[in-house]
């Protein structure tokens, strides 16, 4: 989506997840004067933008706030080909609304400095709308010393599980280069577990994001379809390892180029509370339904890692939140406690694949209403944070 950020996160500034999107930034470096780099201070009050998706485009109002803390309620007006809307600095990911079939919408809130932003709703006839912003903001987040406890801890998570997603995915590609099925299907979910778990930090890169979790009605031709779904699709689906190599190493590549960026990223309150909500939504648009893993059916270790992702997001946060709205923390953690119940139903010894669950093409129709409505419940939840903690 956008290059890498060339300064190196500094954690006084930093270290989300929401879900989001979750939506983190790439640093832009102290006083750069832009969007969500993690160094521009959140506001007292909070600024209220509707974006209305048509055919034609989105649609700001207003189209311009005071620097601080803003809330966009994205909502999907009758539009069959525009279903997102991404806040963008010269082309990085600040914080997004997607899968917002026509009827629906969604918010997420961001802290913003001074500048002109870009409101990009990919497909649209014009996709692009300008959002500006005005003023500087008086009170900044890291004047909460639990805020800024929350992005250090969060960030060091992030890194940790990047970390071990190189590990993981050179043990998987490593087994598929060597002809080994078996071995590999195992492997291969040990790997995705922990992209799930920070896929709105890979987000941020689109390209890399693309290129590394893309999915066959995602790419434009069938070479561009690559990564662990193009894999996946192999293992399964043709039941072989037979012409992988290329795409393995290139999967090695992407992912050891992510754990190099990563580094980069900055993270704020908000921008990690809205990735925790994107992480949970996530659950809901391609885990309960069956779409993302369609080839292995493993889908249920891919809701485990979203679900600890969102988990470890809100965690880092709830000291503060406990303090600012003790009652919507009580909501939260009962509602995580009930999604991690209904997926706990599903658990195996070892399970599908090594996964620790069944496979998923063996829950019903009726018991996958049953996980959505549960996930629905704790989304709605989680989607509150931002606000308080913003």
């Amino acid at each position: 989506m956008n290059a890498p950020a060339t300064h190196r996160r500094a954690l006084a500034c930093a270290a989300t997840v929401a879900a989001a999107g979750l939506l983190l930034t790439a640093c832009g470096g102290k006083g750069d004067g832009k969007g969500s780099s993690g160094s521009e201070a959140a506001g007292s009050k909070t600024t209220k933008v509707a974006v209305t998706i048509t055919d034609k485009g989105c649609a700001l109002a207003p189209a311009k706030a005071p620097a601080g803390t803003v809330k966009f309620t994205v909502t999907n007006k009758n539009s069959g080909k525009v279903t997102e809307a991404e806040l963008q600095d010269h082309g990085k990911m600040l914080g997004e609304k997607e899968n917002l079939t026509p009827g629906l919408s969604g918010d997420f809130t961001l802290n913003l400095d001074k500048g002109t932003y870009s409101l990009w709703c990919p497909g649209a006839d014009t996709s692009r709308s300008s959002f500006t912003v005005t003023g500087a903001t008086k009170k900044t987040w890291k004047d909460d010393p639990q805020l800024v406890a929350a992005t250090q801890a969060y960030a060091t998570w992030i890194d940790g599980e990047v970390r071990q997603l190189v590990t993981t995915t050179a043990a998987f590609t490593a087994a598929v280069k060597a002809g080994k099925l078996d071995e590999a299907k195992t492997l291969y979910g040990k790997a995705r577990v922990h992209y799930e778990r920070i896929e709105p930090t890979a987000e941020i890169w689109g390209d890399l994001d693309g290129r590394i979790d893309g999915r066959a009605d995602d790419a434009a031709t069938p070479a561009d379809f690559t990564g662990f779904h193009r894999i996946e699709q192999s293992l399964w689906q043709k039941n072989s390892t037979a012409g992988l190599d290329k795409l393995a190493d290139q999967l090695d590549a992407d992912v050891k180029s992510l754990d190099a960026q990563v580094p980069t990223v900055e993270y704020q309150p908000a921008v990690i509370a809205n990735g925790a909500t994107d992480l949970v939504n996530e659950i809901q648009s391609s885990k309960i339904t069956g779409e993302e893993e369609r080839y292995s059916h493993i889908d249920l270790l891919d809701f485990d890692g979203n679900l600890a992702g969102a988990n470890e997001a809100v965690s880092v946060l709830m000291p503060a939140l406990k303090k600012k709205d003790p009652a919507l923390a009580t909501e939260v953690t009962q509602r995580y406690q009930a999604t991690a119940a209904a997926l706990k139903k599903y658990a195996a010894t070892p399970g599908y694949e090594d996964t620790g669950y069944v496979d998923y093409s063996k829950v019903t129709s009726a018991q996958r209403r049953t996980l959505a409505q549960t996930v629905d419940a704790y989304a709605e939840s989680v989607s509150k944070i931002a606000g308080k903690i913003a």
